[in-house]
């Protein structure tokens, strides 16, 4: 409930950032910019998001003749869970990693690395289906597909105002003149803007992290079983990384491009140390999270 409340308050941070700007951009006329974008970002985010998460990856469906033990593991995970069997692929790549996509449950899917099978036990690669699934479960791919469309409407708002401001037409339009303070804040938003919704939109996909973590520790039953795995995945990751656009970062279990110190701040999933933390502390003290 903690984590649902934070991500809620900080996709409306996100929104009301998005239409300050539009409205930094140009009064009315750039909130309607900004709604209009928005929206047709929305719509493409919301139809297409897997193909293009699938895609992008490299992965290639597998059917259940080619891969019998991940099939029956999803599908009893599935049953827990009270979901469809999402489609399921693999990405050839010897580096332990997976994420799930679509948009909805009835149209989700579940991609896992060819490495990951080789490297995990039974029950640590349950645990991390068993997070995947909780992303359909929660309808995380669409809240996180959202926030990345917001995040990119404001970064595409920055642009069109930067060539605004380059011939003149920054404030223009707008309903009241408030003079230089104005346009000096209204240059600040754009600047500064973009930067903070980067800002949120990681802290986001952090929240989300951690409420998987807990839904799906849930759904296998055993929380140290997903632990374990997070270690695992963590130690080979950073030791063989994959080759991975930074965009789709955020869809992965463990973040395939690590940093650290302030960089962290960019980071689209919290550290796996905390989150072993968290799972840890659930089977100490039972499943309530």
């Amino acid at each position: 409930m903690k984590n649902t409340f934070k991500t809620f308050i900080l996709l409306a941070g996100l929104t009301a950032l998005l239409l300050a700007i539009g409205s930094a951009l140009g009064g009315r006329q750039g909130l309607m910019i900004a709604l209009v974008l928005a929206g047709i970002m929305n719509f493409v985010g919301y139809w297409f998001s897997d193909k293009i998460a699938l895609g992008m990856s490299g992965a290639q469906p597998v059917s259940e003749e080619e891969a019998p033990d991940l099939y029956r593991i999803v599908r009893e995970l599935c049953l827990r869970a009270n979901l469809p069997l999402p489609r399921l692929y693999v990405i050839p790549s010897p580096t332990p990693n997976a994420f799930a996509t679509g948009r909805n449950p009835e149209h989700a899917a579940v991609a896992v690395t060819s490495g990951i099978v080789s490297i995990l036990s039974r029950d640590e690669l349950e645990g991390v289906i068993a997070h995947e699934l909780a992303h359909v479960k929660n309808r995380d791919i669409l809240i996180s597909s959202v926030a990345a469309v917001i995040a990119g409407a404001i970064s595409q708002l920055a642009h069109i105002a930067q060539f605004a401001m380059i011939f003149g037409g920054m404030g223009r339009d707008r309903d009241d003149d408030d003079g230089g303070g104005g346009l000096l804040g209204g240059l600040a938003l754009l600047i500064v803007g973009p930067i903070a919704a980067m800002l949120i939109q990681m802290a986001i996909s952090r929240s989300r992290e951690f409420q998987a973590d807990a839904t799906g520790a849930q759904i296998c039953g055993r929380p140290l079983s997903l632990a374990n795995a997070l270690t695992k995945l963590e130690e080979v990751n950073h030791r063989l990384p994959m080759q991975v656009n930074p965009a789709q970062a955020q869809m992965y279990i463990v973040n395939p491009l690590t940093a650290g110190g302030i960089a962290s701040l960019f980071s689209t999933h919290p550290p796996v140390a905390a989150r072993v933390k968290r799972l840890q502390e659930m089977a100490l003290h039972g499943m309530h999270y």
